[in-house]
C-alpha cells in the first residue's frame, strides 16, 4: 500500500492537487483512500460535486462510542474512499489534537483493513507543523511527504517550515520527503526561486502545475480537472504529477 501526505500553507491549492490525484489514480484502476486533515474539512468536496461530507470529529460528538465506518466513510462516484477529519467546536479544543484523534479512530475502526486501499493521500494544512498536523508523518502512516509551493514568499516559506520539519522527523522514523510540487502562480522569478527552496533541501520538483483558468472552472463545477477536463494541459500535468509521485513512492506507474 502506497501512503503518502500533501503538504502546504493555507490556500496554496493541496486540496486541488490531493483531490485530483486522486481522482488520476483511480483512473489508473487503484483503489483510493483520501484522508482530509485540515479543520476545514473541504479536501474531499471536489470529489463530491463541491458538497462536504460528514467528519469523524462531528460524528464523534454525535455518536460517541457507538460510532461506525458507515458515519465516517463516503465513497465518491468515481470509487474514491473518503475520509474528514474535522476540527474542533470554533474557539474550543485544539485542531492538531483533533487530527490525531481521528486516525486514530480510523485505525481503531479498521478502516484500511476494510477498504484494502492501494494507495491512502493525507491531505494536511501546512501553515504549522506540529501536534497533530504532523500525525500523518509518523510511523505506520504516510511513507512520503509532498509539498505544494507556488514562488510567492509565504507559500515558500510555509513550504521550508515543513521540509525542515520532515527532516528533523526523519530521525524517529518518520516519513521522508518526497519531492515539491510547484503550482504556479505566474509571480516573477518563480522556478527559479522553487528550484532554489528544492536545491535547500536535496528534494526535486517532482511536479508542475500551470495556473490556468480551467482549473478554477472545474473547481467551480465541483470536479477534478482531470476528469472534467481530460485532454487539457493541467490535466496532463497531474497525471504526470501522479506518475512521478508513484514512482517514488515504489508504486507501478
Amino acid at each position: 500500500m502506497i501512503k503518502l501526505a500533501i503538504y502546504g500553507k493555507g490556500g496554496i491549492g493541496k486540496s486541488t492537487v490531493s483531490a485530483n490525484l486522486s481522482a488520476a489514480m483511480v483512473q489508473r484502476g487503484m483503489r483510493v483512500m483520501q484522508i482530509g486533515c485540515d479543520p476545514k474539512a473541504d479536501s474531499t468536496a471536489l470529489l463530491h460535486g463541491g458538497s462536504r461530507i460528514p467528519t469523524v470529529l462531528q460524528m464523534e460528538r454525535e455518536k460517541g462510542k457507538q460510532i461506525t465506518l458507515e458515519d465516517i466513510v463516503t465513497v465518491s462516484k468515481s470509487g474514491v474512499v473518503c475520509v474528514e477529519a474535522g476540527g474542533p467546536v470554533p474557539g474550543v479544543g485544539c485542531a492538531g489534537r483533533g487530527i490525531i484523534n481521528a486516525l486514530e479512530t480510523l485505525k481503531k475502526l479498521g478502516a484500511y483493513e476494510r477498504y484494502k486501499p492501494d494507495a491512502v493521500i493525507y491531505d494536511v494544512l501546512g501553515d504549522v507543523v506540529c501536534g497533530g498536523f504532523s500525525m500523518p508523518m509518523r510511523q505506520g502512516y504516510a511513507d512520503r511527504v509532498f509539498v505544494v509551493t507556488s514562488g510567492e514568499k509565504m507559500a515558500r516559506y510555509a513550504a521550508a517550515n515543513i521540509c525542515m520539519a520532515v527532516q528533523n522527523f526523519q530521525g524517529r522514523g518518520y516519513a521522508s520527503l518526497g519531492g515539491i510540487i510547484l503550482n504556479r502562480r505566474g509571480v516573477a522569478d518563480e522556478d527559479p526561486l522553487t528550484a532554489e527552496l528544492a536545491a535547500d533541501f536535496d528534494t526535486p520538483i517532482i511536479g508542475t502545475i500551470d495556473r490556468s483558468a480551467i482549473i478554477q472552472q472545474a473547481d467551480n463545477e465541483g470536479v477534478p480537472f482531470v476528469t472534467a477536463y481530460p485532454d487539457s494541459q493541467p490535466a496532463e500535468q497531474l497525471r504526470a504529477l501522479a506518475e512521478a509521485v508513484l514512482a517514488e513512492c515504489g508504486g507501478k506507474v
